[in-house]
């Protein structure tokens, strides 16, 4: 019975490691328009001659996250600008970093397609939240590469009007077979996991803590987006803010929220298909666990639970939706944080449901530079909750959609963002399509 039992719990970390592998993962930009960026490289690339000009159709919430984000090394915002520097620059075997290596050059050219209106967007009518299309044109020749569902996903490929690569049902059963499933995960497995896994099995982890943490250093310069994570460090330089450790966490994960949203050319480490949350999920836990001087193991371990407790917890929500998923990817940091404080299970769970009787609610209104005010909100409220769980003191069962279990909890987030928030989702991408009519 024993063996069975341990077999059941290495079976289950196995399957935590493979989502970790898959879900934090380097992306150049935001996930969104690099996704189409992507699409357009290996458009281009089969087309084999200069791209010329660019249809482009994404789906409602794909046109939300790529409408206001600067695209790195372009100092522009956009799906447009995003399609151009993808053909005419991208890496098609880059994935998540097709944009690294654009040179100036490269993107002078993508700007002048975009500003002679040769690059043209709409939405498509499509099921997938997550959709791109890049048909790319040089003369009468064409080539188009279909997105769907993650990043990176192709699904159909075609040239001049013929079918040249259709995803089939084998190979999706096999997309399928070789990802990993959270069926019957609960939060405790996920600490047990982190806390207790092979030391080896789990040491990739780290990285994503030194990527991540030379963003927020790039971003510590003021260059980059609104520049809030070197605002807040002025502050406390003029004696308006003091120097401690909830304020260094706030300012450097904000930091680097500024960076990547601002166009830095440096790779995030994303978590669940994006930068904000993968730099929510890393820096608070590198900040504190330096603070605490603590060593490799201790790290890696903290790192590892606020990765996949904010895997687990976006598991429950669409892949896009209303819900501004940085708040999730915080409770995992603040699951991460409250181990290094206070290594219990109960200090982690007091914590999270904290959080989620705060800031469950927060909306997504596309990527762009304020996506750091709701960083800084989010890990804000993470670092809050850490302290009141070192208290003793959650949001208890009794108030709003927290429960007294924090796996109900988590299950009632992923209700409200898959069934109550769908009609925000289209109010707010209403709001934003007719905003950019005005302006234009």
């Amino acid at each position: 019975m024993q063996e069975n039992s341990t077999t059941k719990v290495r079976s289950l970390w196995q399957e935590m490691v493979k989502a970790v592998k898959q879900e934090v993962v380097p992306a150049v930009g935001c996930t969104e328009p690099v996704s189409l960026a992507l699409a357009a490289a290996m458009a281009a690339e089969r087309l084999g001659k200069p791209a010329e000009k660019i249809e482009v159709r994404v789906s409602a919430n794909m046109m939300k996250n790529g409408m206001g984000v600067i695209v790195p090394g372009t100092g522009m915002a956009g799906l447009l600008i995003a399609a151009a520097v993808g053909a005419l620059g991208g890496d098609p075997q880059g994935k998540l970093e097709v944009l690294k290596k654009l040179t100036p050059k490269q993107v002078e050219a993508g700007k002048r397609m975009v500003a002679e209106k040769r690059v043209n967007i709409a939405i498509a009518d499509v099921p997938n939240v997550l959709y791109s299309e890049a048909k790319v044109f040089h003369g009468e020749a064409w080539v188009k590469v279909c997105i769907a569902d993650n990043h990176t996903h192709v699904i159909r490929i075609e040239q001049n009007g013929e079918l040249v690569y259709q995803a089939e049902e084998q190979e999706e059963a096999a997309a399928e077979e070789a990802a990993y499933s959270l069926a019957g995960v609960r939060a405790r497995d996920v600490f047990e996991f982190a806390t207790q896994a092979p030391l080896e099995s789990i040491a990739f982890i780290r990285e994503a803590a030194r990527i991540n943490d030379a963003l927020a250093e790039e971003g510590m310069n003021g260059r980059y987006g609104l520049h809030i994570g070197a605002m807040l460090n002025r502050q406390i330089e003029q004696g308006y803010l003091s120097d401690c450790l909830m304020m260094r966490v706030l300012m450097l994960t904000t930091a680097a929220s500024d960076a990547r949203m601002g166009g830095a050319p440096l790779p995030a480490i994303t978590n669940s298909g994006s930068g904000n949350q993968g730099i929510a999920a890393t820096v608070p836990v590198s900040v504190v666990a330096r603070q605490l001087k603590a060593d490799e193991e201790t790290l890696t371990r903290a790192l590892m639970l606020s990765h996949m407790m904010a895997i687990y917890i976006h598991s429950k929500l669409p892949k896009l939706s209303a819900l501004c998923a940085v708040t999730t990817a915080s409770m995992g940091a603040a699951a991460g944080m409250a181990w290094l404080l206070r290594k219990e299970f109960s200090a982690v769970s007091m914590a999270i449901s904290s959080m989620i009787g705060d800031v469950a609610g927060m909306i997504c209104d596309g990527a762009a530079n304020s996506c750091a005010m709701k960083v800084s909100t989010a890990v804000s409220a993470a670092c809050k909750a850490v302290l009141m769980a070192l208290e003793g003191t959650r949001v208890t069962g009794d108030e709003g959609i927290v429960a007294d279990d924090v796996d109900v909890s988590i299950a009632n987030i992923g209700d409200l963002a898959c069934k109550g928030m769908v009609q925000t989702d289209d109010q707010i991408l209403q709001i934003m399509l007719n905003k950019s009519l005005d302006q234009a």
